[in-house]
């Protein structure tokens, strides 16, 4: 869909709310307001994807016009604010904004022409690469478990080579986790491209159906999974999408699809809420409505989410998501390979949730061991070995250190008549070694 950037009310709508013509605007007359209630109407019944309930959301503007209720918006972002609120309050869709940008306006219908239309699409270019459109992380975590890390869904015209190189770089882990805890939507031609990763290739499968409006006329779509693809497919790895109350659009889309499929597990929070693609359509020459446009149905049942959120399978506060996500996919792992059950027992006491320790706490353990000390700097401690080489300790509950950046081995405290006697050295592979302590 072009220009159907399905973005995020809960990102931007602040920065377009605030957006003034001028510093010294002349402030809005009682036709002003009327002339702009009107035309927000008319734009309304034109674009909402629901034709009956926008006539009755816009007779609640008029309604709240004649009862006087925009009286104290003396200048244009009032009320935008005024009418924004109004809008989701009739609705509950999150999706609607009403905003003051008449630079775009004015740009917008100077799109009509091909040489400002590529310089804007230049413009959207450069800003997606300074945003890595969208893949702000990809690692490996513990247990060979690929993680991305993903902040919104760039137009895949435009973030196609950055899309195939995270999938690339994650076709060789076991698991995949999915971050959209923070995610506010996007393309869902992307969500579309990435999904198709974790499907086979040689079998219809559909993602989204959905339909919207388009200058009047209605398109009805269906985004399948793509038969081709730039990386290996993730087929029968198990997948984990992270959720949070900020998951919006596309994100949720994404998240909803998967899980309907039967094809991931979602761990986090209850997400926003917003099922509906959105569309920016001009009002007057000063405002402009972001306005639902079209509804997404999902494969299995033809439902959505709109209003109500996609509901994780483990909730978890979104802050301790990933290691709840990443303690599932080590033992569904072990599930399936009793031989990686090492390895989710290994990384366990690392991902458990555990209280901190005391300031006492922490200078009880700090002192000189055989060869090395443990010092309390800045309330952390730092262990340092041959005078020379220092790395944080993290306390693991149970006595258990991790030491940073190191993976195969830990340390654990020895205590003997409540006292700490030693600091033991405990490998991955099992083996230890104690270092008594000397003071």
């Amino acid at each position: 869909m072009t220009d159907k950037r399905w973005t995020a009310l809960l990102v931007a709508a602040t920065a377009w709310l605030t957006t003034v013509a001028a510093a010294d605007e002349a402030p809005l007359s009682a036709a002003d307001r009327r002339a702009v209630v009107e035309q927000l109407g008319r734009t309304l019944e034109a674009n909402y994807v629901f034709p009956d309930k926008a006539k009755t959301i816009a007779a609640a503007l008029r309604h709240n016009l004649d009862a006087g209720d925009y009286d104290a918006a003396h200048d244009r972002p009032a009320l935008a604010r005024e009418l924004t609120d109004d809008l989701i309050a009739a609705s509950n869709d999150l999706h609607f904004a009403v905003g003051v940008d008449p630079a775009w306006v004015a740009d917008h219908a100077a799109r009509q022409d091909p040489a400002r239309a590529a310089a804007v699409r230049d413009e959207e270019r450069r800003d997606e690469a300074r945003q890595n459109f969208g893949f702000a992380g990809l690692r490996y975590l513990d247990g060979n478990i690929a993680y991305v890390d993903l902040t919104h869904f760039a137009d895949p015209e435009l973030g196609y080579d950055a899309a195939a190189a995270a999938m690339r770089f994650i076709e060789n882990g076991d698991a995949v986790i999915y971050d959209l805890r923070y995610n506010n939507g996007g393309h869902l031609e992307m969500a579309q491209l990435l999904a198709s990763q974790l499907f086979r290739g040689d079998k219809d499968q559909e993602l989204f159906d959905y339909y919207y409006n388009l200058d009047g006329r209605r398109v009805e779509r269906g985004q399948w999974v793509l038969p081709a693809l730039p990386a290996k497919r993730l087929t029968g790895k198990p997948v984990y999408v992270l959720t949070g109350s900020t998951s919006f659009s596309a994100a949720e889309w994404f998240a909803y699809t998967l899980k309907k499929l039967g094809r991931a597990t979602l761990v986090g929070e209850r997400t926003a809420g917003g099922a509906h693609p959105v569309d920016r359509k001009p009002v007057g020459t000063d405002f402009f409505l972001q306005v639902p446009i079209g509804q997404i149905r999902d494969p299995v049942d033809r439902g959505d989410f709109e209003g109500q959120g996609v509901t994780p399978d483990h909730p978890a506060a979104s802050a301790d998501a990933l290691a709840v996500a990443h303690r599932l996919a080590l033992a569904d792992l072990a599930k399936a390979d009793p031989a990686k059950r090492a390895d989710a027992d290994w990384l366990a006491p690392e991902l458990a949730a555990r209280p901190p320790l005391s300031t006492a706490a922490l200078s009880a353990i700090a002192g000189r061991y055989e060869g090395r000390r443990i010092d309390l700097v800045d309330g952390k401690l730092r262990y340092t070995w041959r005078e020379r080489f220092r790395l944080a300790l993290e306390p693991l509950g149970g006595d258990l250190l991790a030491i940073e950046g190191v993976r195969d081995f830990r340390f654990r405290i020895v205590r003997k008549g409540g006292k700490i006697a030693a600091l033991e050295r405990i490998d991955r592979d099992g083996t230890t070694r104690i270092y008594a302590r000397l003071h």
